[in-house]
């Protein structure tokens, strides 16, 4: 205060934009910080929101099944072709593997590659333990082992409820033992809508021809009448010619 002068008109101006400057520039310093905070703070939270639709989508695909089997079975077609070939019966060796649900299977297949698109995402996005027990179950699917996720479901289900700021688990509580969710077959879906393409495309071709048959009716029947009158007037006007 002590150098703020009110002497003048003139000083009195100088002072006041001074005084103007001085706050916008403290205005503007603090705009930028608080945009750039900003800024930080929804980058974190766009982050995290990734994070936790990371894992929560891996934890429904390593626990979203409590019945059948809750193991991972990482055989692969071609093992299973090479344990059954032969020498003699190479060629009659059978094509089609995914028939029944025994191991290597089409949906032993569907659900190993979705437990290992979870392993994946869980490598890059989970804490450190849920990193080691991802990298373990990855490297025992390599080895050619069962995998069971109980362990990793169980950590996994954990975080995601205390970054959701959810109550725990009660202590006195018992969950069944989770396992790979199994895939849901799109047959049945996709064979009725082919059906109804199928009785629409009828539907119109009916139409169509019944179009075409009532058409061909009107031109027969105005052509006949056409040449009906043509006859009567012969006759008519043929005494006149007489």
């Amino acid at each position: 205060m002590r150098s703020l002068d009110f002497s003048s008109p003139q000083a009195l101006i100088t002072t006041l934009l001074s005084l103007a400057v001085i706050t916008l520039l403290g205005v503007g310093i603090r705009l930028l910080t608080m945009v750039t905070i900003q800024q930080r703070r929804e980058r974190m939270n766009r982050q995290i929101n990734e994070r936790l639709r990371a894992l929560i989508a891996a934890y429904k695909t390593l626990g979203g099944s409590f019945t059948g089997d809750l193991s991972v079975d990482p055989t692969h077609r071609r093992d299973l072709r090479r344990q059954g070939e032969s020498p003699a019966t190479a060629s009659a060796a059978p094509s089609d593997l995914s028939v029944t649900d025994s191991p290597g299977s089409d949906r032993a297949r569907r659900v190993r590659d979705a437990v290992e698109a979870a392993l994946s995402d869980i490598i890059l996005l989970g804490t450190e333990e849920q990193v080691r027990l991802a990298a373990r179950a990855a490297h025992e699917l390599a080895a050619g082992k069962l995998v069971h996720t109980q362990e990793l479901v169980v950590s996994l289900r954990t975080f995601i409820r205390e970054a959701l700021d959810l109550d725990p688990i009660p202590s006195d509580l018992t969950i069944p033992l989770q396992g790979p969710a199994r895939p849901v077959a799109s047959g049945g879906r996709e064979k009725g809508d082919k059906a109804e393409a199928r009785q629409g495309g009828g539907g119109g071709g009916g139409m169509g021809m019944g179009g075409g048959m009532s058409g061909g009716l009107g031109l027969g029947s105005g052509s006949h009448r056409d040449e009906s009158d043509e006859e009567e007037d012969g006759a008519a006007s043929s005494p006149h010619q007489v």
